[in-house]
């Protein structure tokens, strides 16, 4: 400070106001900007300087406190979306445990390629097909239509214009999901697929057939969402809007039903039915990489569901946030701990890659409720999702005679309906105004009785809940069928019989491809995994001797 400042009066200050805002601990600069009309507010007095300066000191303390929750909801945003990405390599691992030996390094290339074709997919149309439209302007109730290979993205993180609602941050995240989405399918046409039809459905599927399904449900422009409230401030469909928090219904039942289309048209391995229908056992070979691939998954989740909030910077949010991660493990250990003892007492055993299957089944269970229902709802309806799977999976592979490797249709189709259905029942009131109050439901929700039906609710909650069951199982069904049918009527959805009896690794990743075939100068001759004890090689082999490592039952990822 200069010798001499407040000697002389400063703009509209006199020397006796600015004796006393120095008293108060102002810097010279500081009221020079208060006192000169031209630079800052021409304040002409002690009381009415002080107050311009409090009140511009808090509209600073205001924007930095925006920018750090800003910053805390990014950062949140991302982790859950890093937590959601390393579920891949859950995915992986425990489908390589999960099959034959010989096809296991096919299945983690395949599972790599989910993550790298469905990256494309998602950004040149997939993420405008899910919330895509143009700034001030509505997209429609069926498909976005706007932000194509992230135009409007890049605009916006560079200007500012809604950074936190169309940033790149949301694009990862959600491309995490769409990720986890292909790669439930990876698993139910496994040993048989071929790598082109494999790499067209992964794009088919993250471009265009879960985007929309995603715009349906989560976007505010979709037809089924809670948060499309241009009706009267309530949801389009019956002014509830669908619960489906995390994508029990989005993920799951979209990549269990793509993964039923294409088990079901690619047609079942060799030797996986006898001539008379019986079901012969094909048992994966290593249970300890389905126990890894369990707990990886397990972890994502920690990401899949409370990420699935977007937002933590604030006390609400938190409470959200931390109580999803709660119901999150309960329903993941409950479903644990039912199909331990559902298979201890059909079997008398304690069979841990079933286990495994019961843990992945109640987060599924959870996974669409779990911002909505109580801790002990998660327990039963974590407890109850094994069951149900174990039902979907008998249903598929004796009934419908479906060759379903990794069960992934009973796993994330058929639970992930229950999952969807389970917030009808038992959403809480509370919760659900917490949740949903603000947008679709209305702030009269508990008024309105739009919960749980065992809460005393109306029925439009699980209604609307049925609906959705009903729009993404025919949707996906159709889409994917149509798919896989036209691959498989072109020739390219399934791999030479020779290939598939042979191993998918010896002939389509090392040097000795086509080296079965080319001894005995060029006739073939069946893969040694499958030859019986003191008999010939044979078409249609009753057990794969090369599995012996394990002898646990088939499980599948998320």
């Amino acid at each position: 400070m200069s010798d001499d400042f407040g000697s002389t009066p400063v703009g509209s200050c006199s020397v006796e106001t600015i004796a006393a805002l120095l008293g108060y601990g102002l810097e010279e600069g500081t009221i020079q900007a208060l006192c000169e009309p031209d630079v800052g507010t021409g304040c002409t007095s002690t009381d009415n300087c002080m107050f311009q300066y409090l009140m511009g000191a808090t509209a600073e303390a205001q924007g930095t406190a925006s920018d750090v929750g800003i910053g805390l909801d990014v950062s949140f945003l991302l982790f859950s979306g890093y937590l959601v990405f390393i579920m891949q390599l859950g995915f992986a691992v425990l489908c390589a445990g999960s099959i034959r030996s010989k096809n296991c390094m096919n299945i983690l290339l395949k599972n790599m390629l989910d993550a790298c074709v469905g990256a494309i997919g998602f950004y040149l149309f997939g993420y405008a097909f899910a919330y895509g439209h143009k700034y001030g302007q509505n997209s429609n109730g069926f498909i976005g239509n706007w932000n194509f290979a992230l135009s409007y993205t890049t605009q916006t993180s560079m200007s500012g214009t809604e950074f936190t609602t169309f940033g790149w941050h949301q694009f990862f995240f959600q491309w995490s999901f769409c990720a986890a989405t292909t790669t439930i399918v990876s698993g139910a046409v496994a040993e048989r697929c071929t790598f082109m039809a494999y790499m067209i459905y992964a794009f088919f599927l993250s471009s265009f057939v879960y985007p929309v399904i995603v715009h349906w449900v989560w976007d505010s422009q979709g037809w089924l969402s809670a948060f499309n409230t241009f009706q009267d401030g309530y949801a389009l469909i019956l002014k509830t809007g669908a619960i489906d928090f995390a994508g029990s219904g989005v993920v799951h039942m979209t990549g269990g039903f793509a993964a039923l289309m294409g088990a079901a048209i690619i047609g079942p391995r060799l030797g996986r039915f006898t001539s008379d229908g019986a079901v012969n056992e094909m048992k994966g070979h290593s249970s300890t990489l389905v126990v890894m691939g369990t707990f990886l998954l397990w972890f994502g989740w920690f990401g899949f569901n409370p990420g699935s909030n977007l937002v933590v910077a604030s006390q609400a949010a938190a409470t959200v946030v931390s109580r999803v991660a709660v119901t999150t493990a309960l329903a993941g250990g409950a479903g644990g701990i039912s199909m331990l003892f559902y298979k201890f007492l059909t079997v008398k055993a304690w069979d841990v890659v079933a286990t495994c299957n019961g843990i992945l089944a109640g987060l599924v269970a959870v996974t669409a409720s779990c911002s909505v229902i109580e801790p002990w709802a998660a327990i039963i309806t974590g407890a109850i999702g094994p069951i149900v799977f174990c039902a979907a999976d008998y249903l598929v592979l004796y009934t419908l005679k479906v060759d379903d490797p990794v069960s992934a249709f009973a796993l994330h189709g058929a639970v992930g309906a229950w999952g969807v259905l389970f917030p009808g029942f038992l959403a809480a009131p509370a919760y659900v105004v917490e949740v949903y109050g603000a947008y679709g439901f209305g702030m009269d929700a508990e008024a309105g009785k739009r919960f749980g039906l065992f809460y005393g609710g109306h029925g439009q909650v699980l209604l609307v809940q049925f609906i959705e069951v009903l729009a993404i199982a025919g949707w996906t069904c159709v889409m994917m069928g149509g798919f896989f049918l036209l691959m498989n009527l072109a020739g390219l959805l399934r791999v030479p019989m020779q290939e598939e009896m042979t191993g998918l690794d010896i002939t389509n990743h090392t040097k000795r491809a086509g080296s079965a075939t080319q001894a005995n100068g060029g006739k073939y001759e069946p893969h040694e995994s499958w030859r019986r004890p003191g008999m010939e090689p044979v078409m249609e082999p009753a057990t794969n001797t090369s599995s012996s490592a394990s002898d646990n039952e088939k499980a599948d990822p998320k």
